[in-house]
């Protein structure tokens, strides 16, 4: 199959050049499946296989693209997709910059990251995992909801400036079990990440639902006083708050646009806490990393934090074109970020909520509804959601009603960070939204900051 990509790509540039076209042809081909559950029982089981080319044509500083979806014997409806983003092109608003259409210097495939058994795994074997997972915990009050997807992604490009092709396929999984109580109205939750087969482990999000089950059915619930608490973010919390510092923080492009909290004056400067580092590491396996980018740069590990300090921005290759600056490799769907793990032995949430504590600590694994109030200020806000719990000194547990967190990315990764654990762990961030795009973080199980204000507090579930 990948040489009959391939080569129809090669056609398409032939036939481009044969026209006069300067184009880039982009080829994505999803196959995804999906079973959601509802009330303990499957509410949808589904797949689709989707194949999307998006052709860019340039003609001198104007650019226009155009994207059908097709199959592999539509060679001729291609053809027709590169005469109409060429003619577009003709009509586009020309650009103040003049865009690279990438060369490519070297051929490159990589499918070190697929596995087939991942991608094609069964109606039965989804099933089965659900069921494993939440063995013995629903009942006629507490139901399970829940999606199993996978897939596999394949991506591949060529452009008229070259010969030369890109080739990436990967497999991946994302699984949510949520357990709700249909009267009370509270849930739990637990979440899984992953790239090959052997990374599923039912028996983990049975522990975590069970658990969590446990403290929710015998702990007393409250409302929260609003004011200051220490807070320990769960994985899935952290990994959504640097989602969020990915688009403002650190991107050239947002920086330029006048939508980062970071400036080039703080690049070599302490601007976190000592404690905090962040790589963008494309040989992490769990991220579904790019080795090479779009523009046909090598990747390399590009250290973004390092001991709190700042080490530079990240340039995708349009916003570099734009602004004059250098690309440093980040023309991808998604980059490969690896928080360092830190030294607090404390790897899960049983071992979270047994730790001796000389004060009230607030866990919030999930963050829901999570927005930006304020870029240039690197401040967020977002509720709590699914399996909060307040973890009280004298070693009781209780179980708080949602709040919501408005706070400054410097507040969180600076000063006020406490302790990273010294387990990391990959957390999915992808999108159940457009084409297929396997994305996932790599952080700390637990993220302890001290003294988080809480804007606030439900009174009830």
């Amino acid at each position: 199959m990948k040489e009959k990509i391939l080569n129809i790509l090669g056609d398409l540039r032939r036939y481009a050049l044969q026209k006069g076209y300067e184009v880039t042809i982009f080829y994505h081909e999803e196959d995804s499946y999906l079973m959601r559950f509802a009330n303990s029982a499957i509410s949808l089981n589904t797949n689709e296989h989707l194949i999307r080319l998006e052709i860019t044509a340039y003609v001198g500083n104007r650019r226009a693209s155009y994207e059908l979806i097709t199959n592999l014997d539509k060679v001729d409806e291609m053809k027709q997709g590169i005469d109409v983003a060429a003619e577009m092109a003709q009509h586009a608003q020309p650009l103040n910059y003049q865009p690279t259409i990438p060369a490519l210097a070297q051929s490159f495939a990589d499918e070190s990251s697929f596995d087939p058994a991942l991608a094609q795994i069964s109606n039965e074997e989804r099933l089965a995992f659900f069921n494993r997972a939440v063995a013995g915990l629903e009942t006629d009050d507490i139901k399970l909801s829940g999606v199993f997807t996978n897939g596999a992604n394949t991506i591949a490009q060529i452009t008229t400036r070259s010969e030369h092709t890109q080739y990436f396929k990967t497999s991946d999984a994302q699984i949510t079990a949520v357990l709700a109580h249909g009267k009370l109205k509270w849930e739990v939750q637990s979440e899984q990440s992953a790239q090959q087969k052997s990374d599923l482990d039912p028996d983990l999000v049975h522990a975590e639902l069970a658990f969590l089950l446990a403290k929710y059915q015998q702990s007393n619930s409250l409302q929260l006083p609003l004011g200051s608490y220490k807070i320990v973010f769960g994985a899935a919390a952290a990994a959504d708050m640097l989602n969020i510092m990915n688009w403002i923080g650190f991107s050239g492009g947002s920086l330029k646009r006048g939508f980062s909290f970071l400036n080039e004056a703080q690049v070599g400067q302490r601007v976190f806490a000592e404690k905090f580092s962040m790589v963008d590491a494309p040989s992490r396996r769990e991220t579904f990393p790019f080795q090479y980018d779009l523009a046909g740069i090598e990747r390399k590990p590009f250290t973004i934090f390092e001991n709190g300090v700042f080490k530079g921005f990240t340039w995708y290759q349009d916003d570099a074109d734009e602004f004059g600056a250098t690309p440093t490799g980040h023309n991808v769907m998604h980059k490969s970020l690896v928080v360092g793990a830190g030294s607090q032995p404390v790897n899960s949430l049983e071992e979270l909520v047994s730790m001796p504590r000389t004060e009230d600590i607030l866990y919030i694994p999930f963050l829901h509804y999570m927005n930006i109030v304020n870029p240039s200020k690197g401040i967020f806000t977002a509720s709590s959601r699914f399996g909060a719990l307040l973890l009280k000194k004298d070693g009781s547990v209780e179980v708080p009603f949602n709040v919501r967190v408005t706070q400054s990315l410097f507040d969180i990764f600076g000063d006020k960070l406490e302790w990273l654990s010294s387990a990391t762990v990959a957390y999915n961030t992808s999108s159940s939204y457009g084409a297929r795009n396997p994305t996932a973080l790599i952080v700390p199980m637990f993220t302890c900051v001290n003294n988080l204000e809480i804007s606030h507090s439900n009174t009830s579930y």
